[in-house]
């Protein structure tokens, strides 16, 4: 099939290069004629694993290609995905939709023949109807059936979750689009991905409540966590004995600074604006909001607080500035908050990202920034472990505690074990966890 994917950005670029690698002939199609140019190249312009490979080889095959020109590309589609950017409007949080609207505008004016146009970005609730009278006001004779087929990728995981999907959702009101769509995604059938077809509404808000369920989910175990650190407890055993209920599951219970990136806190706050549009307030979404807005904040007092409650002429070394690891995302990341907050308290700040500092760099003021962890370390007076990239996950100990002024690490994502630091001479702090977890008392009675 012939697709054209308007918006090169993360979800439209991941999105025709693995259509293309599926076979389909596919133009990814973009305004900003640096990046379009850069694709030509082969450089791509986000950081996502095997996403370089994937689009130099479907070029190379022809089956992909790239271009500023949306008319001529539109009119050849038989399937047009829409895959701008949503951010929150300025002001009051809802989902800013003026680039939808304004490329909807252009594609009905370009479309030619019988066309499926979907939305891949994420809209609220009625988004597709009014993509459809747009479509209809502008060109009265198109021949179009407007789709909802949200993402659900993963950053950093995007290619296996786009090529192996939990399910693929398809919100219709137009039978003629079953057809196309279940051509386009034909590729999957091997792995068995669920097609569910819904009316388009439902679809819409389904990318909504999934979103913000697993904000709520991270929410949840990061607040049993503060209650473990008052009660004695330890929440990676409370995780783990509560996900192997199959009802609950054990992902996204991991305990740490709060939720970031381009889809949790966009998407929860949209659809509280959503909820309080149509009179049908979502109470648990609007507390999971403040809940991680201050959670993010509290987490450079818990650093102030390791470091003896006063940090003021102390250097204080961040380990990961991303979101998560596996991406060069630093949309809305827990760091930013830590950082200023450490720095109104008058702390120095050296940081160290394997893929974020070229976009932190833009984020944030009067950072020192190293090439490697143990560079964060030099002359430090604590280490904090933000994004738990794996390169952070076995670092030398003794190296990082002789690079240090003072040995104090205090480690937001659980990634070591508490009797492992104090072996090493380490001042320890972690989330959730009291001084000596079951693991803990195994290893120091085995000493």
């Amino acid at each position: 099939m012939k697709i054209a994917i308007v918006g090169s950005g993360y979800v439209g670029l991941v999105t025709g290069v693995c259509l293309a690698d599926f076979g389909h002939e596919v133009i990814c199609i973009d305004k900003e004629q640096t990046k379009i140019a850069a694709l030509e190249q082969g450089i791509v312009p986000i950081y996502e694993p095997g996403l370089s490979e994937l689009v130099n080889s479907n070029v190379a095959a022809g089956r992909l290609s790239f271009t500023t020109i949306l008319p001529s590309a539109v009119a050849k589609a038989d399937v047009v995905f829409i895959a701008v950017g949503t951010p929150s409007r300025r002001g009051d949080g809802h989902a800013d939709l003026s680039y939808v609207y304004a490329v909807t505008r252009e594609v009905a004016e370009a479309v030619s023949g019988f066309t499926v146009v979907v939305t891949k970005s994420t809209v609220p609730v009625g988004t597709g109807d009014e993509v459809s009278r747009i479509i209809k006001t502008v060109n009265p004779d198109a021949d179009v059936a407007v789709v909802s087929n949200p993402e659900f990728l993963r950053e950093g995981a995007a290619i296996d979750d786009f090529k192996r999907p939990d399910r693929i959702v398809i919100g219709m009101d137009d039978e003629r689009a079953r057809e196309v769509m279940t051509e386009v995604y034909r590729p999957l059938s091997l792995n068995q991905a669920p097609l569910l077809f819904t009316d388009r509404r439902t679809s819409e808000l389904i990318k909504y409540a999934a979103n913000a369920f697993l904000a709520m989910k991270i929410t949840f175990i990061n607040e049993v966590a503060d209650l473990c650190e008052a009660a004695g407890a330890n929440v990676q055993e409370v995780a783990r004995g509560i996900g192997l209920d199959g009802r609950i599951g054990s992902k996204f219970l991991h305990a740490g600074p709060g939720y970031g990136g381009s889809c949790f806190p966009k998407d929860t706050t949209a659809l509280v604006k959503i909820g309080q549009d149509f009179g049908s307030p979502m109470r648990l979404v609007e507390t999971t909001v403040s809940v991680n807005d201050q959670r993010k904040r509290a987490m450079s007092r818990k650093v102030i607080a390791a470091c003896g409650g006063d940090v003021r002429g102390k250097t204080i070394g961040i380990l990961g500035l991303t979101f998560k690891p596996n991406t060069d995302d630093m949309r809305e990341a827990p760091s930013l908050d830590i950082i200023r907050g450490l720095q109104d308290r008058g702390a120095q700040v050296v940081a160290f990202d394997p893929q974020g500092m070229k976009a932190a760099r833009e984020m944030v003021e009067n950072v020192r920034f190293a090439d490697s962890a143990y560079g964060v370390a030099e002359g430090a007076d604590a280490v904090v472990l933000v994004t738990e990239w794996n390169e952070f996950r076995s670092l030398d100990l003794g190296r990082l505690r002789a690079a240090m002024k003072t040995p104090a690490v205090v480690d937001l994502r659980n990634v070591y074990r508490p009797h492992e630091m104090r072996r090493h001479g380490f001042t320890y702090a972690s989330i959730g966890r009291t001084d000596f977890g079951v693991d803990d008392r195994i290893s120091d009675a085995a000493e």
